[in-house]
């Protein structure tokens, strides 16, 4: 549906040698609960499925948790005035579900609630949109003790949660997707094992990916009976997956992995359907007998914005007989029905995820998303990168992080000048955190953390993204 809160369509952006975005671009950065809150057993909170996992021996490198992470929880007033200080006009929050309703069910608890009722207050009292997302991950532990996503219910109870959040913060925030990234909580969650809650079945990862999206849909619609003029929508993070050579078996490969991480989830939730190639692939995982009469009606019930996670490129091919398969960062098992796909590494600059950069990747995901799915308003709701970083004299001076994010803004400003509806920007992350499986042994954040005293730090990243929000553009090259 149409949204007139959002900036005009853009019809003429300065190409010149400092590019400008669009007026009322919404500049942000994002996070996540499990991964900064900390008060893992204060506040009626109970255990999720991260606390769960972390607490597992071998799970998280180095045996982290997020017990404390950045301690966000007693510190929030003065991460907001940080938040403030960096001029950002909007930060993307995710909410705790086992903070707000312990047992997955049943009533709110309202202590947990206020922590969010205060976290948005502080954020409009600095000027800065709040922007919340509903699940970034972290199951109440026991929902999944009774299946976890591949279970129908859980769905069910999704929207139940939603409209006890609603009912808390619904008439201070706008902004509201529910799901972030559905392909790792399905596929990295039940699909490899690799994140929590680390089982490793394909037929799972497929059920849990469906109940994900029907969860999705019966929220949006229960945010959509109580919260007429908010803007919902949903979060994927999507990818460009391009084969290694014109081969046919490589082409094919491409069409696989194509299908499981970017179509498995656009095609239900903007066209109502599942692919019928991928449907055909995955027939020896599973023979979708899950999906119900009127599950793909409420999975695509109208949305007001689409969000795009991105980070990188997959290049694909074919095995080749007595090779060995090149190592990637994901182990086969996270592609159900497509474990004889080879991931190619092409020799070029990485990140500490040892992640490829591909900034023109953005661009193209952008561009298809628009001409091929929708009209909406997208945001792209999460990009960054990992380095290694030292604190000296007092200072941190991320040059790498700095020219990734110059680089993929330069890609959102060519999103736009093509012509799609890109409305704002949320770099990952705000500060340094819990990087899941990897524990804090990854850094992403524009502030340094330090977590033996939890003291921050201001990137020079940091500073360079204030500039841009206070011009509204990059400067020369």
């Amino acid at each position: 549906m149409s949204n007139p809160t959002h900036p005009p369509a853009v019809g003429v952006l300065d190409q010149g040698p400092e590019p400008t975005f669009p007026p009322g671009f919404l500049w942000g950065a994002a996070t996540a609960a499990y991964q900064i809150e900390g008060a893992a057993a204060e506040g009626g909170r109970a255990p999720s499925i991260w606390d769960t996992f972390s607490h597992t021996e071998g799970r998280v490198v180095g045996g982290h948790t997020g017990d404390v992470a950045c301690d966000h929880y007693h510190r929030m007033p003065d991460d907001v005035r940080l938040m403030a200080e960096l001029g950002l006009k909007s930060y993307r929050f995710s909410v705790s579900w086992p903070r707000v309703q312990p047992g997955g069910s049943g009533a709110a608890n309202q202590e947990g609630l206020d922590f969010y009722r205060r976290l948005v207050d502080e954020l409009l009292a600095n000027g800065i949109e709040p922007w919340l997302t509903l699940y970034h991950w972290d199951l109440p532990q026991p929902l999944e003790d009774l299946g976890g996503w591949p279970v129908r219910d859980t769905a069910a109870r999704f929207a139940d949660y939603a409209s006890l959040v609603a009912d808390a913060v619904g008439d201070r925030v706008k902004y509201w997707t529910t799901l972030n990234e559905p392909w790792c909580s399905a596929f990295l969650g039940y699909g490899s094992g690799a994140h929590a809650p680390g089982r490793s079945n394909g037929a799972d990862a497929v059920r849990a990916g469906h109940h994900l999206m029907l969860g999705h849909g019966l929220a949006v619609q229960a945010l959509r009976a109580t919260l007429p003029q908010a803007q919902l929508g949903v979060t994927v993070n999507l990818y460009p997956v391009t084969p290694a050579s014109d081969a046919p078996a490589d082409v094919d490969a491409a069409r696989r992995i194509d299908g499981l991480a970017n179509r498995f989830f656009l095609d239900p939730m903007l066209r109502g359907s599942y692919p019928a190639d991928l449907v055909a692939d995955l027939a020896e995982v599973t023979d979708f007998g899950h999906v119900r009469d009127g599950d793909l009606e409420i999975i695509s019930t109208p949305l007001d914005l689409v969000g795009v996670n991105y980070y990188s490129r997959h290049v694909v091919a074919a095995p080749v007989p007595g090779e060995e398969p090149e190592k990637y960062w994901r182990a086969p098992s996270c592609w159900p029905g497509s474990e004889d796909v080879r991931f190619v590494t092409r020799g070029v600059p990485v990140t500490d995820m040892d992640w490829e950069i591909d900034a023109p990747g953005l661009v193209e995901t952008l561009r298809r998303v628009h001409e091929e799915y929708t009209d909406l308003p997208l945001y792209v709701t999460e990009n960054g990168s990992a380095f290694v970083d030292t604190v000296q004299d007092g200072q941190v001076d991320d040059v790498d992080r700095l020219a990734y994010f110059d680089a993929h803004l330069r890609a959102s400003h060519e999103a736009i000048a093509a012509g799609v509806p890109l409305r704002g920007y949320f770099a990952w992350s705000l500060m340094d955190n819990f990087e899941w499986a990897w524990g804090y042994t990854k850094r992403f954040g524009m502030i340094w953390i330090d977590y033996d005293t939890q003291d921050r730090i201001p990137k020079s990243s940091a500073r360079w993204y204030a500039e841009v929000i206070r011009r509204n553009g990059l400067a020369a090259q």
